[in-house]
Parts: structure tokens; sequence; C-alpha cells
């Protein structure tokens, strides 16, 4: 899927200021994709600041929300009735050389991926959020994995964040 222009302006300012939440329902969606993998309906959401993920029991948001803890978690595992949630995000900062070679590798995955939904930022064709969703074979059968990519390029910031779920 190609890479969709985002009518809105770039909101999130750094990395610093992204929350995670599993509790949020859908917040207004600048664009939104509905694939079904594993036998579930998988909504892929991008937001005015950043994403949201609805699969299974999971509501995941990754966002600038006012009045919430900043910062994402390294890890967060939560045991759902009949599920295992795993979350792990990262943010690295690059150099402008590396930075723009991974937000072209990022829009390559995106765009070669079967199930994504990647939006560009209008003022910079850098800013931009990923989100690819596609099965993984677990312990207990067949799962969900999922990877976003949020870019900063005033500042060279990446974050990556990795979701699994799994019936249990």
């Amino acid at each position: 899927m190609n890479a969709v222009s985002l009518d809105a302006p770039y909101l999130d300012t750094d990395a610093d200021q992204l929350c995670f939440s599993l509790d949020l329902t859908e917040r207004p969606a600048l664009a939104e994709r509905v694939v079904s993998l594993g036998g579930l309906d998988v909504r892929l959401r991008l937001l005015g600041a950043s994403h949201q993920v609805f699969a299974g029991p999971v509501r995941e948001t990754v966002a600038c929300l006012q009045g919430a803890v900043r910062g994402l978690p390294e890890t967060c595992t939560r045991h759902l009735p009949g599920w295992v949630y795993d979350f792990g995000a990262t943010t690295r900062r690059l150099t402008p050389e590396e930075f723009g070679a991974e937000v072209a590798r990022v829009l390559g995955l995106a765009t070669d991926a079967g199930h994504s939904l990647c939006g560009v930022f209008p003022g910079s064709p850098e800013a931009v959020t990923a989100v690819v969703v596609e099965t993984a074979e677990g312990p207990h059968g067949t799962g969900l994995l999922w990877r976003t990519w949020h870019t900063y390029p005033q500042n060279g910031q990446i974050v990556s964040t990795y979701s699994r779920l799994e019936a249990r």
C-alpha cells in the first residue's frame, strides 16, 4: 500500500511527548484501514498525534495525549482473557543522513507489506507514521504482530514499536 498524504498539521513535536494506553476509545483518525488477519479484523488508525491499533481485545494507542503520563514503556505485557499481549518501544536519534535512509526504509517496508497503513504529514516528506501488521506463529498457534514507526525530522528521532497478540 502506498503512503497517504495526511490532511492535518504535524502535531507531535518530540518523541518524549508520546504516551501509551490500552484503555482509550477511538480518537479522530486522519486515515484508517481495516484488514482481516488470523481470524480477526484489525483496525489500523493514524491520528493527528500518532496511531491506534484495535485487534481482538486490544486497543493500543501511542499518541500525544493531554493529561496522560508521558513516555513509552520499554516493554509491557498484559494477560487478557484468552490472549497475551506484548509491547515494546525504542527511540533512536540519528544523523540527518541516517535519518533519511531509515525513513526511506520504513516507507519501503510499509509500501511492500500486504497489510499496512502509512501516512506522510504535510510540510515534511520525512514526517511519517507507519503501521505494518502480519500474522506470526506462536506456541499457541497463529497470532498477530505489528510494528509502527513515528518519525521526527526536526530532531532526527524515530520511535519504533513492536506489538504481539497471541491466543493462549
